[in-house]
This record gives C-alpha cells, structure tokens and sequence, in this order.
C-alpha cells in the first residue's frame, strides 16, 4: 500500500494545500479514485475537510503565536504574559499645569474655587479638560485677586459597592482609561492599601490590586481571608480618569472654567484662568511593542538596581520615559568616584520636567533600590545638533515643496527619539551605546546613513555626487559624537541641483 510522501510542509496549511494534500493522499492510497471534478462527492468530502483543517490549524497557529511574549499581538495576551514576568504595563500618564485663577476685582471676602472645578481649552466638541486637584482660596483684599495652582487632565469618580462578605471579590470599575495608581478604597472595616500582588499579603492585611484590561478598564481584587483581608459593608472607590499625550496643551490654551463661583458670603464673583506656561507630563499608554521588549529586560534586574544596564532599564519604566543612559567613572572620568549620572530622555524628544527627573530618581532609589554605595543624579540629555545642508537632483513631475517636505519628514524620522509603538528607533542613539566591532564606543551619525535617507525620498532623482554636496555640520564627513551625547536634527537646508536655488 502506498504512504504518505516523506517530505510535509507542516507550515503551509491554508485551504488549497490541505485540499491539495489530500488529493494526493486520497491518489496514493485509493489509485482508482480519479474523479475530482467540482460537481463529484468524493471532491465535496474533501473540500470539507480541507475548510475545516483550514479554521482548525488558523486557531492552532494563532494560539501558538498569542502564548509567547515575543509572538504575541494582542494586547490582552502581552498584559497577561507580562504580568507572569513580574510587567505591569502602565496606562495612560495625566498632564498637569500651572494655572492662573483671577477674580474681576479684590474681594470683599475669601473666595474658594472647590477641587474637582474644570478648567478647559476653547473648542466647544472636543476640548481638552484638567480639574483643580485641591480647594484654592484667594483671601479677601487680595491685589491683585489671584492665585496660581495646579491642574491635571484627569476627572475623578466615585462608586459605592456590598461587598456582601464576598471573598476573592472583584469590582469592575465602570469608567475608562484607568489612571495608574490614582484608586483610593475604603471599606466599613477600613482603608484598603495597592500592592501589586496580593501574594505576600497576611490575612488580616487590607490590601487590594489593580489589574487593567486591553480596553483601559479597572479591576479592584481583593483578599480571600488567606492572601489578604476581604473588605466588608459598603466599598467606596475613588479613582481617575483621563490623561494622555492630547492634555500636553500649549501655554495660554486654558481659557474656559466652569461652574458658578461665590464668596464666602454667597456673594457672585468672576473668576477668570488661564496657564502661563505648557502643560506637561502627559503620555499616551504604553504600547505593546514597548511592553515586549521591557518585560524580559525587567526581569533579569528583579527588584533591585545595581548594574549601568539595571538603571536604564528600570528608568525606562517610568511612563513617559524614552530612553536613559547610566555613565559612572568607569565611562567618563569627569564623574566622580562614588557617583553616577543617569542621563533621560522623554518622550518625543525634548528636555525631561523636573517632575520625570524626580519620578525616575524614586524609581532606580527606592522603587527598586540600589545596593551601590554612590549618589545617583538623574540630569537632562545632552543634545548634539546635526545640521544638513544637501544639493538635489528632482525627478520630474515632483513639485519642490512637496519634495522639501518630504526629506524634512524623513530625516526627521530618521533622528526621534523612538518609535511610534514607543520602541527606541535603532538608527541613533546616546555616543557611548554605538559600538565597534570590538565593543569601543564609536557614537556617530554615519554621514552615509544621511545620504541614502535622502536619496530614498520619493521625488528625489539623486544626491548631488561632488564634494561637499551633502554637508554634516558644515563637513562632508560622519559626525561623532561624546559618549554623553545624543543626535538632534538640526538646520535642513536643501538645494536645487538643475537651478542651483533653495527649495
């Protein structure tokens, strides 16, 4: 009796290749069977198997490539395996600024504009809405009548639940996107307090965690009475909502309050606002990309931070944190003995707030506390500026603007900080982290790599091929950068090679 061929392919099997295999099983067993016409049975037999190996094997291959990190798509699946390394992907960041609170005149009495009053940008659809985070009080005879404060792009709620004696009890919280570490719970038998495992709770310990879903969505677990103290009587959970990169306003954008406002007396005054100064700190969630690639790095420094890698690692972290750089003696000897400096970088580029440089501190200190006996500075990155100046060659039929604009937008691509998934873009980087073959910092912008950026643009003919047609900082060569140094795109000045003019 015939058998199978020796040779399978177990990675082709879409419809037509089963269907196909089968045809030849089907000839190498039975040789008499030769009708497979569309309109014969033994065709429809076949067709069927191979349309429900097809479904099968689509589940099999997609169940395979969800179970591990590196493979997986979906973003439920990389919180889930994340979560098993010890990762907690973090949700969106809120955006704060300083706003300036001004009454029409000094008032006769105090005036107290509450927390949780909104103050918003101008469109009427869709504006961007901070909250007053404390009660702000402008005294009677205040001149000028005004006060500065803080705002954050977030809303707070509240919801009450029975925890009826319910152990194991999680509470779905009803509004989206969570905002990390912003859920305050009490319970008729006390204040609950987040771990992010309720593993090493005892059992009379309140704890609760927070586990988020791909949606944004909030779940509040609780204790069993082994693993932590099941709550009792009413659940009253306060928490945030909001953030993301859109609350980074620019200064003087917040314009609207709303909301009534009166004196101490009920007297009605006029409350005015706006911000001085740009909102900060707001981040999108981390995507999944991202959380592929910090989770294994995270697991190998655990809780602690003691190597140059761990620093980077566990300061990359902190939501809004793009890129960081640990330099101790050892790398620059301008550093002193007993110290180390740990250079970041945000996202999209720019200088960290002093808010970031505080959080990544608290994060490589005391977060996930270091065991080297030195002082940690976290400072802002040091830029190296790139200016490019090129001679170019147009195809026809390609408008100079839209050519111009084009190679701007690459080259400004080929020099962000990272990726729009919020992975480092590979084609730069800090000095000390490009290396040679021997592993010596050789930390450049390849003069070669501008070049081919440039003549890939779509419109572009070619690259002007005589001496100091392509300029790096006013030299037809690479530029190099100190080991502290990170590449910044600076002046892209683009010449018309047929007519010699500026485009």
């Amino acid at each position: 009796m015939a058998v199978l061929p020796t040779s399978l392919d177990y990675t082709d099997k879409d419809f037509d290749a089963l269907r196909a295999r089968l045809i030849a099983l089907v000839k190498s067993v039975f040789p008499d069977w030769s009708d497979f016409s569309v309109a014969s049975f033994g065709n429809l037999l076949i067709e069927m198997y191979a349309f429900v190996g097809d479904v099968l094997t689509f589940y099999l291959d997609n169940q395979a490539r969800e179970s591990r990190l590196s493979t997986a798509t979906q973003r439920k699946n990389v919180i889930a395996l994340a979560r098993m390394l010890g990762y907690k992907l973090h949700g969106a960041q809120a955006a704060t600024a300083e706003v300036l609170l001004k009454l029409a005149r000094p008032p006769s009495a105090d005036v107290v504009i509450p927390a949780g009053t909104v103050v918003r940008t101008q469109e009427v659809t869709e504006p961007v809405r901070f909250q007053l985070l404390a009660d702000v009080t402008i005294p009677a005879g205040a001149d000028p009548p005004e006060v500065l404060c803080v705002v954050e792009s977030s809303e707070t709620r509240t919801q009450l639940f029975d925890a009826r004696g319910l152990v194991d009890l999680d509470i779905l919280l009803d509004h989206a996107p969570y905002l990390d570490g912003s859920a305050v719970v009490s319970a008729a038998n006390g204040a609950y307090v987040e771990e992010d495992s309720l593993l090493g709770s005892e059992p009379n310990d309140r704890h609760f965690m927070v586990l988020v879903d791909q949606d944004d969505r909030a779940t509040i677990r609780f204790g069993n009475g082994t693993s932590g103290a099941p709550p009792t009587g009413t659940v009253q959970i306060a928490y945030k909502t909001g953030g993301g990169a859109g609350g980074n306003v620019d200064a003087g954008r917040l314009v609207v309050i709303e909301g009534a406002f009166a004196d101490v007396h009920g007297h009605p005054v006029q409350v005015s606002v706006t911000n001085p100064s740009p909102a900060t700190g707001g981040a999108d969630r981390q995507g999944v990309a991202s959380a592929k690639l910090l989770a294994p790095e995270s697991l190998r420094t655990l809780t602690r931070t003691v190597t140059r890698e761990d620093f980077e690692v566990n300061a990359r972290r902190v939501p809004g944190v793009a890129r960081a750089l640990m330099l101790t003696s050892n790398e620059d000897t301008s550093i002193d003995e007993n110290a180390g400096i740990l250079y970041v970088i945000p996202e999209g580029g720019g200088l960290p707030t002093v808010a970031l440089r505080n959080l990544v501190l608290a994060q490589v200190t005391d977060v996930y506390p270091h065991t080297l006996t030195f002082q940690v500075a976290v400072q802002s990155p040091v830029y190296r500026n790139v200016d490019i100046e090129a001679r170019i060659y147009l195809r026809q039929g390609h408008a100079k603007a839209a050519v111009r604009d084009r190679v701007k937008a690459n080259l400004q691509a080929m020099f962000r900080v990272s990726e729009p998934d919020g992975t480092p873009n590979p084609l730069v980087d800090f000095g000390f982290n490009i290396k040679d073959a021997d592993g010596n910092p050789v930390g450049e912008i390849a003069w070669s790599d501008v070049f081919n950026v440039i003549r890939d643009t779509t419109g572009v003919r070619k690259v002007g091929d005589r001496h100091g047609d392509l300029k790096l900082n006013n030299l037809p060569a690479d530029v190099r950068l100190g080991i502290k140094e990170f590449p910044l795109l600076g002046n892209v000045t683009l010449i018309d090679g047929d007519t010699g003019s500026y485009l």
